[in-house]
C-alpha cells in the first residue's frame, strides 16, 4: 500500500472514535462481555480478555469502567448474550466490505447491515464472497513520534517475540503476526513500554481498490457511517485506499 499511510487511517478513525466516546465503550463492552463468557474474568487466564483490556485503554476507557464491565459479566448470568455474526459484501466499484457484528437479535442486525450497503449502492453477498481478498493477522500500528526505540531494536525485539513482519513507514512501525501470535507480541512490546497506537486483530486486504469517482467516494462513505451509527457492528474492514491522503 505505497504512498498510503497507514498511521494516518488510524488518527483518522481515533478522531471519529473521539467524537462518539460512548459508541466505542458500547462496542468494547460488548467484546468485555463475550470474553469473560467464553474465558472467565481473570485477565491472567484469559489472553482474549487482556488484548480487549489493552484495546480499551489505548481508547482511553476508564480503569473503573473497564472493572465494572468485567465484574458485571462475571456476575450476571441472566445478561445478554451476544451473538457474533459476519457479513460480507461489495461497496461501489467492486470494493470489498466485511461487517463484524456482536448482536442480540440477528434480525435486527442483517436488516441494519443491509439497509447500509443499499443506500450506499452496495450489496451484501454470500459468506466467503470476499475474504478470500484478505488476510486475518494481528496488526500493531506504533507511532514513530512515541517510540523512543531504535528501528532495528524494535524490530529484532517484535520478531524475537513471533512477529511475522515489520514495515517502517515515514511516521509509524506496523508490525504483523498470526493471529495466534498477536498477544505474546503485543504483551512483549508493552513490558518494554512501547505505546501503540493501534494493536488488533485485522482483516487486511491482498489489494487495494482505489475510487477516483466523487460519486463513488460519496457512496461508500455512505456505507460507512451508516455501519458505524450501528450499535451492533463492531469492526468493518474494507480494500480502499484513503482518497483523502
Amino acid at each position: 500500500m505505497s504512498g498510503h499511510s497507514k498511521f494516518a487511517n488510524i488518527k483518522h478513525k481515533k478522531e471519529k472514535n473521539d467524537a462518539a466516546k460512548g459508541k466505542i465503550f458500547t462496542i468494547i463492552g460488548r467484546e468485555i462481555a463475550v470474553a469473560v463468557k467464553e474465558g472467565g474474568p481473570d485477565p491472567e487466564n484469559n489472553s482474549k480478555l487482556r488484548d480487549i483490556i489493552a484495546k480499551a485503554k489505548a481508547n482511553n476507557m476508564p480503569n473503573d469502567t473497564i472493572d465494572r464491565g468485567i465484574k458485571k459479566a462475571a456476575g450476571d448470568a441472566n445478561s445478554v448474550n451476544y451473538e457474533s455474526i459476519t457479513y460480507e459484501g461489495y461497496g461501489p466499484n467492486g470494493s470489498a466490505i466485511i461487517v463484524n457484528a456482536l448482536t442480540d437479535n440477528k434480525n435486527r442486525t442483517a436488516a441494519n447491515v443491509r439497509n447500509a450497503f443499499t443506500k450506499g449502492g452496495g450489496n451484501v453477498g454470500t459468506t466467503g464472497c470476499v475474504s478470500f481478498m484478505f488476510d486475518e493477522k494481528g496488526q500493531i500500528i506504533i507511532d514513530k513520534e512515541e517510540c523512543k526505540m531504535d528501528a532495528d531494536e524494535l524490530m529484532m525485539m517484535a520478531l524475537d517475540a513471533g512477529a511475522e513482519d515489520f514495515n517502517e513507514e515515514d511516521d509509524s512501525f506496523e508490525i504483523t503476526t498470526a493471529p495466534a501470535d498477536f498477544s505474546a507480541v503485543r504483551e512483549a512490546l508493552e513490558k518494554e513500554g512501547i505505546a501503540m497506537a493501534s494493536a488488533e486483530v485485522s482483516m487486511i486486504p491482498q489489494t487495494y481498490v482505489d475510487l477516483t469517482n466523487e460519486d463513488d467516494q460519496k457512496k461508500l462513505t455512505r456505507i460507512l457511517d451508516l455501519l458505524d451509527e450501528d450499535d451492533d457492528v463492531q469492526e468493518v474492514f474494507h480494500n480502499v485506499s484513503d482518497w483523502e491522503d
